[in-house]
């Protein structure tokens, strides 16, 4: 459910209240939960991207593929681990094999590298996030780099007003 938090107040107790603003929904489906104990996931909302955005990727890569002689699925992952995010974290050897297996279950863009560590027995484990994690800005900054290639191929791509409109789609 999407919210805006509106007070943060405490009562006699020293309880934290926190009073959130929705649009209007359905009371019933809140009511439910009335009295009971709850846990919540407060996070930033991100605009989603849109699966035109998406569907048009993978149609550059597709082409790009065939003129590069590779695949669209390696050309993903390389702008994946180019283009998009990632985190560093230290683990034990020993669990480094472990740590990958499941990252990288995630799906074809959730990518693992490692590097060495300053730490004995320790090796640092880089984890890329695939893009269907992508907020807008990270989509778009993978969508502009697969469109710079194909046009350094001659590949037809968008025109910049076309990509703009796509671009606008997220918002």
């Amino acid at each position: 459910m999407r919210a805006e938090l509106d007070t943060l107040s405490f009562d006699i107790n020293g309880n934290l209240l926190l009073t959130f603003k929705t649009s209007k929904g359905n009371l019933a489906d809140i009511d439910k939960y009335n009295g009971k104990t709850l846990e919540l996931t407060i996070k930033e909302y991100k605009e989603k991207r849109s699966l035109d955005a998406n569907a048009y990727m993978w149609t550059l890569l597709n082409e790009l593929a065939k003129v590069l002689n590779t695949t669209k699925e390696k050309l993903y992952r390389h702008y994946v681990q180019e283009y998009g995010s990632f985190t560093v974290v230290c683990v034990q050897e020993k669990a480094v094999e472990s740590l990958c297996e499941g990252w990288e279950g995630r799906g074809l863009g959730w990518i693992t590298d490692t590097m060495g560590s300053k730490l004995g027995g320790c090796v640092n484990v880089l984890l890329y996030y695939g893009s269907s994690s992508y907020d807008t800005k990270e989509m778009s900054r993978l969508i502009d780099a697969v469109v710079q290639d194909c046009k350094e191929q001659g590949i037809e791509t968008m025109t910049p007003e076309e990509l703009e409109l796509l671009k606008e789609e997220w918002k």
